[in-house]
């Protein structure tokens, strides 16, 4: 059974390095990767919000959220 990942970002360099490389690593044989870039999809904050994620990157893996280096606090994506 594959493992369910979303990856949240805002678009920042930051947020994009780390995109690449989580692309880089995760074994999509092993992994469904979702890409979200709250940037584009403000409707989907609150979502990761509820999941927990306080900042992004972040990147949930079957419901635990992993905080990836800092780009910006949630908030600021409201």
């Amino acid at each position: 059974m594959k493992s369910q990942a979303v990856f949240y970002h805002a678009g920042c360099p930051v947020c994009v390095a780390a995109e690449h490389q989580l692309l880089d690593l995760i074994d999509s044989a092993k992994v469904n990767l979702e890409v979200v870039h709250l940037g584009d999809a403000k409707q989907r904050v609150a979502e990761a919000k509820g999941l927990g994620v306080k900042s992004v990157p972040a990147l949930v893996v079957d419901g635990q959220v992993l905080h990836i280096n800092f780009g910006a606090p949630i908030e600021a994506l409201q």
